[in-house]
């Protein structure tokens, strides 16, 4: 309580201090902007789509080993203990192969995480442009962002804009060529800002430079890549080593057992 009364404190004389200064302020809502753009829906439900067939084949694998366990519980009387352990190392790899695959799916550096910033961040890209636009054209020297995780105790309608950015990204979706101030014609005094062609020179080679840190970020991923696929290969053939000798070591039980129910019948 004692923090939260120090933030409400501090807000307080911050926004108090903004008014002071006469800064020009406004705030956009994130959450209903997405909720806004079809391009959001359809990308979250290609991501849904995706990590719902993921959850299937990590539960389909979990299946796998489950039934494993229970085959070695009900024949561990009937098995030698080398067998034992050939099992009992069998259900080990697979169990370490889906902890890989799910970290390879669902993990810090997933496939989850790596598709969500692929289908989402031009969407935010598109917001986050919208916002500079806007900004620097009206002068505002904050625009906050007021969602479920932002911390914003009090905001007036008037100083929302998160209308204006929708409209600013549809006009740029469609290519129009409609001005900017027929767009935002809510927002008074509306006016253009010339980008500064050093300011373009200046993006353009921090554009070069973050392209040639990710192809070494690539680079040394594809060798780690490499690297992994070639243990899990060996694995992989050793694990199919063992399950063909554990099968054949089956097969031979089997005929013993049909061999003395036979002689049985027999006598």
């Amino acid at each position: 309580m004692r923090l939260f009364h120090y933030v409400l404190i501090f807000c307080f004389v911050t926004l108090s201090g903004f008014g002071q200064a006469g800064l020009k302020i406004a705030y956009v809502d994130m959450d209903y902007i997405l909720d806004q753009l079809p391009e959001y829906k359809q990308a979250a439900n290609q991501l849904d789509a995706k990590a719902q067939q993921w959850r299937t084949e990590i539960e389909s694998k979990q299946n796998n080993i489950d039934n494993l366990k229970a085959e070695l519980e009900n024949e561990r009387p009937l098995l030698t203990s080398d067998l034992i352990q050939d099992l009992e190392d069998e259900i080990s790899f697979l169990e370490n192969q889906l902890l890989e695959y799910r970290n390879k799916r669902f993990g810090v550096s997933g496939d989850f995480i790596t598709q969500k910033r692929q289908l989402i961040q031009p969407i935010q890209d598109q917001i986050f442009n919208a916002i500079q636009e806007l900004g620097e054209d009206r002068d505002y020297d904050f625009i906050f962002e007021n969602s479920a995780d932002a911390l914003l105790l009090f905001s007036a309608r008037r100083h929302d804009l998160s209308d204006v950015i929708l409209k600013l990204i549809n006009r740029n979706s469609r290519g129009a060529k409609q001005e900017t101030a027929d767009v935002l014609e809510e927002v008074e005094d509306y006016k253009s800002v010339e980008k500064a062609k050093d300011e373009e020179l200046k993006k353009e080679e921090k554009a070069l430079e973050e392209e040639e840190r990710k192809s070494e970020r690539e680079a040394l991923l594809d060798e780690r890549q490499r690297r992994r696929d070639s243990l899990r290969q060996a694995r992989q053939k050793a694990f199919e080593e063992r399950r063909a000798k554990i099968l054949k070591e089956r097969e031979e039980r089997q005929r013993e057992r049909d061999s003395i129910k036979n002689a049985r019948e027999n006598n």
